[in-house]
């Protein structure tokens, strides 16, 4: 371990998504409810599908390998692989161990860790402290989620929302002044109840009965997840450019999480942004819950709306209630 900290930042991004494209007019087709509807209380047009075959480590390694070569490393190079996922394959091995076999990462350790939504940036977290304190130089951060597989296919208040996907960053030291400059986690363990899984814990095993109650399906109470998130979103923000030494004026991009296009709306004006600094892939993939904000992050990245010496902001909420939150003066 250094005895002086070192700063830590992204040098490398990568996203995988499947191949369906579930748009709101199939979802009519099931569901009481109509295209309009969906789009003007979400901003959601379609969401990607995983098939049958694939699962959270399938579409995690591909994002992996993408952002190893973005990277320009190898598996061999990675010391440590953190997977944020509700979603895992299995209960365990960790997807995150599935995952470090698949790329090559021989030398590496794996862990998996559970924030939902807030999951990339928990694990941003995370990742960045073995850097920093010079424990690891390289670390792979991969949040990666196939949520159609845990949906209730006649609950519209899940159904219509959430999509499958898969984001990757590699984490490695920077120059001086670069990198991650704050961060803010949260939790609220009060609300867990508002967004859960019920069944296939410790606390209510797998059972004819939990079947047939369809309590292995997401159950959200909509309305009170949408009241938590509008506050939280600009409140969590504010707080990592407070850490960071910087106010609202100072963001040159938003990252948020893409749960609902009325959340983001709220926190871009709480923040007072133009719209030019925000990027919004809503409409294309809906929530893909821990894999939003990498996925949004890497289309941003790719499309040259970051460049290097932006302050870049990240934001989300999850179940937990989690939220999280992180400043970054872009490095590559």
């Amino acid at each position: 371990m250094k005895d002086t900290l070192r700063p830590a930042g992204i040098v490398g991004l990568g996203s995988q998504l499947p191949g369906e494209v579930v748009t709101n007019a199939d979802l009519t087709k099931v569901l009481d409810t109509t295209e309009e509807w969906i789009l003007t209380r979400t901003g959601i047009s379609e969401r990607r599908k995983a098939s049958k075959e694939e699962a959270a480590s399938d579409l995690g390694t591909q994002a992996a390998l993408k952002a190893l070569e973005d990277a320009g490393l190898k598996g061999d190079d990675v010391d440590l692989v953190i997977v944020a996922t509700i979603t895992p394959d299995m209960a365990f091995p960790s997807t995150a161990c599935l995952i470090q076999h698949k790329i090559g990462a021989s030398h590496a350790a794996a862990f998996d860790l559970s924030a939902a939504c807030s999951g990339f940036i928990y694990g941003l977290a995370v990742g960045s402290q073995f850097v920093a304190n010079g424990t690891y130089d390289t670390v792979l951060v991969v949040a990666t989620e196939v949520l159609s597989k845990i949906l209730d296919p006649e609950d519209r208040t899940t159904s219509i929302l959430f999509g499958d996907g898969a984001g990757a960053a590699v984490i490695r030291p920077v120059d001086q002044g670069e990198g991650f400059l704050a961060f803010d986690l949260g939790s609220k363990g009060e609300g867990g109840d508002l967004l859960k899984l019920p069944a296939g814990g410790s606390r209510k095993p797998t059972s004819l009965e939990t079947i047939k109650e369809k309590e292995h399906f997401i159950k959200m109470s909509g309305n009170e997840v949408f009241k938590f998130a509008v506050k939280i979103m600009g409140d969590a923000a504010v707080k990592a450019l407070e850490k960071a030494g910087l106010n609202k004026q100072d963001i040159d991009y938003l990252i948020p999480h893409q749960a609902n296009i009325r959340i983001i709306e709220s926190a871009v004006k709480r923040l007072k942004l133009s719209p030019e600094k925000v990027y919004i892939n809503l409409d294309k993939y809906g929530n893909m819950s821990g894999a939003s904000i990498p996925v949004a992050l890497d289309e941003a990245a790719r499309k040259n709306h970051i460049k290097k010496g932006d302050r870049v902001v990240l934001v989300g909420f999850g179940a937990g209630l989690t939220w999280g939150s992180c400043v970054i003066n872009w490095s590559i």
